[in-house]
């Protein structure tokens, strides 16, 4: 699975999140139906970019703030030489440092290195706040050299056409019409990437060594909608290549968030989202009435605030647009990440608050009210919504069963007391309420959510 993918000596963009979170849900998914799993972070750390940015930072650079703050440095080093840029003798030395990158000339490609390392270090840092991890970090830089062999691959098998212009193409239509083509190549000979458009180039060759290297049965890319073009495109031609796993390869794609703003306006890095839900869910839970003595309110703070952030997310269809309320969002009652985390701690209190003990011998024949019986028809259903989940990669069936859990919960926690019964019904009450909190939280889990235990 392909997620993430942030362009390096850049801020982790808010852009990003979606693709994160989404990635992770469906690694998650696919891991707890007992597939091996593989998470890559494929970075955008190639480019004409790199030749204005090198630039930039030989004029405007400074190594000690690189080290101690890289991403936000190499931000404004950007910034600087971007205005710079209109000027044709920058344009000229930015060509010609890219060249030299693409030359692998040792000075040059330090450099480059160490935007790369760097960046990858903060990204860490961030990835660790959203509970996400990866297996590898790879990148269009890894696959320069066999982007060249899928190139003599396509001409060998006489796919590839010349237009008058001279711009490389590939025929994708069923007629051989012209109908439908991909552009491959510019008519310089360069590979589209200077371009600034994406070519299918590296993907084509990063498909292909992937294939070769795990033989995966399925190659999912978790990218916005504005790339279900290209990843159709890429597809197409590993299948004209004479690739048939080409039809194992998925791409999932998702809409744009509006309105993610902030107390100070429009945002665009995750970190200050990340810490705007915190201090907000803070100043929450400072104002509450059942909030209890909190260990460590700012870790709850910020599991819970992340909760709140994917459930807005993945109520919807992900392939749809939707515009980012922090006041719904936060809201502790109705269908919120806020409510899911409410019930898991309210359900693990309850398990303290009757000793935590591990029952046996229950006799679950003495749980006849209407309210139980809704609690654990529910549960019954856990498995097949897993299923749907995995079937067409969209969290919201999942989303939708824990919120339904949780209001039954809720309803069977008011009327089903646990103190005070006989023996034998107080512990099949608590058997019942262990078995929805456990379903929650693994539920809660596969979507990217930490549960928490006080709130």
């Amino acid at each position: 699975i392909y997620y993430s993918s942030p362009n390096i000596a850049k801020k982790f963009h808010i852009g990003h999140l979606r693709s994160t979170i989404v990635g992770n849900f469906i690694a998650n998914l696919k891991a707890a139906l007992g597939h091996e799993v593989i998470r890559i972070n494929y970075l955008g750390d190639w480019g004409m970019q790199f030749g204005l940015l090198g630039v930039g930072f030989q004029r405007f650079g400074n190594k000690e703030k690189l080290k101690s703050s890289p991403l936000q440095h190499l931000f404004e080093v950007y910034v600087q030489i971007n205005k710079a840029a209109e000027d044709e003798s920058i344009k000229k030395l930015a060509k010609d440092f890219f060249r030299k990158l693409e030359e692998h000339d040792e000075q040059t490609l330090s450099l480059w290195k160490q935007f790369r390392d760097f960046s990858i270090e903060e990204y860490i840092q961030i990835y660790k706040r959203l509970g996400v991890h990866f297996d590898e970090y790879s990148g269009e830089s890894f696959y320069q050299e066999k982007s060249k062999e899928v190139l003599k691959i396509l001409e060998d098998k006489g796919l590839l056409q010349k237009t008058t212009k001279g711009t490389g193409i590939v025929d994708l239509s069923e007629k051989k019409d012209l109908s439908s083509f991909s552009t491959v190549m510019r008519s310089d000979g360069t590979s589209l990437y200077i371009t600034r458009q994406v070519s299918p180039f590296v993907d084509l060759a990063a498909a292909i060594d992937r294939m070769n290297k795990h033989s995966c049965d399925t190659m999912i890319y978790v990218t916005d909608k504005s790339q279900s073009n290209h990843f159709q495109h890429v597809f197409q031609i590993l299948k004209l290549m004479g690739y048939d796993w080409a039809e194992r390869c998925q791409h999932v794609s998702f809409g744009l968030v509006q309105g993610m703003k902030t107390r100070r306006g429009e945002v665009i890095f995750l970190e200050d989202v990340l810490n705007e839900v915190r201090s907000r869910v803070l100043q929450n839970m400072a104002s509450a009435k059942t909030t209890k003595e909190v260990e460590d309110p700012v870790e709850t703070a910020e599991k819970v605030g992340l909760a709140a952030l994917i459930i807005q997310d993945f109520r919807g269809l992900l392939s749809s647009d939707y515009q980012f309320s922090w006041d719904r969002a936060l809201q502790s009652r109705g269908d919120t990440g806020m409510f899911l985390q409410y019930t898991h701690a309210r359900l693990h209190s309850l398990e303290q608050m009757h000793g935590n003990e591990q029952l046996t011998d229950v006799n679950v024949a003495c749980l006849q009210e209407p309210d139980a019986i809704s609690v654990l028809q529910h549960l019954l259903r856990y498995d097949e919504v897993l299923y749907r989940s995995s079937q067409d990669l969209q969290p919201k069936h999942i989303v939708s069963y824990l919120l339904t859990l949780s209001h039954l919960a809720a309803v069977a926690h008011k009327t089903l007391p646990v103190k005070g019964s006989a023996p034998e019904l107080a512990q099949a009450r608590l058997c019942l309420f262990q078995a929805a909190r456990s379903v929650l939280a693994n539920g809660m889990k596969l979507l990217g959510i930490t549960p928490v235990t006080q709130m």
